[in-house]
């Protein structure tokens, strides 16, 4: 297959990979879907690598819903500073404040959730399904478990622009396109009125 500078532009422009993997996984690949589909894969586990390390710099962004009613301040975190002053870094926290005031997440992460409200969420699913079959009682406190999760922390909420992608997936893509591990350390949602 003959590869053109062009089909390198076009493939770093849809994946966010560097210029020699794009030109690599096109020569492995042989067609434009199958290498992104390569770069997606390979693109998966440098992610998982990249989670680890240490994210010291960052911003701190705030965003006011139009009339003041609501504001949020977020932490946003990723390893260098030379990011941390990237525009594409700022919109991203700009975007993740604005889905904070709009979908109200208390957490940031399940982690966060404090084992007792854990308990407290499954001692009320357990009490809403005492009809069903015990077999299938732990498999459907589970799945409201899991939903309750999506209510509550922001990572797993899905993104208010785009539903079919969750907030842990746009922060993915931009750990690809920007090559370094990016975080929210914390928010705080403030609304006019409310404790």
């Amino acid at each position: 297959m003959q590869i053109s500078t062009e089909d390198v532009k076009k493939l770093r422009e849809a994946t966010g990979a560097g210029m020699m993997d794009a030109k690599k996984a096109l020569l492995e690949a042989g067609n434009f879907d199958e290498a992104v589909a390569l770069l997606r894969k390979k693109g998966h586990a440098s992610l998982a690598k990249k989670s680890e390390r240490t994210t010291k710099e960052g911003i701190v962004a705030s965003y006011i819903h139009a009339g003041g009613k609501v504001g949020v301040l977020i932490e946003l975190n990723c390893e260098t500073d030379f990011v941390a002053r990237n525009e594409a870094f700022q919109a991203l926290a700009q975007e993740i404040a604005l889905h904070i005031a709009a979908a109200a997440p208390i957490y940031v992460s399940r982690d966060q959730v404090p084992e007792a409200v854990a308990d407290n969420e499954k001692n009320i699913y357990r009490e809403q399904i005492k009809d069903k079959p015990v077999a299938m009682q732990d498999q459907i406190i589970a799945g409201k478990l899991e939903k309750y999760y999506e209510m509550v922390c922001l990572l797993d909420q899905p993104y208010v622009r785009e539903p079919e992608k969750k907030i842990k997936d746009l922060i993915a893509e931009s750990v690809s396109k920007l090559g370094e591990n990016i975080q929210v350390r914390r928010f705080t949602r403030f609304m006019l009125g409310s404790e």
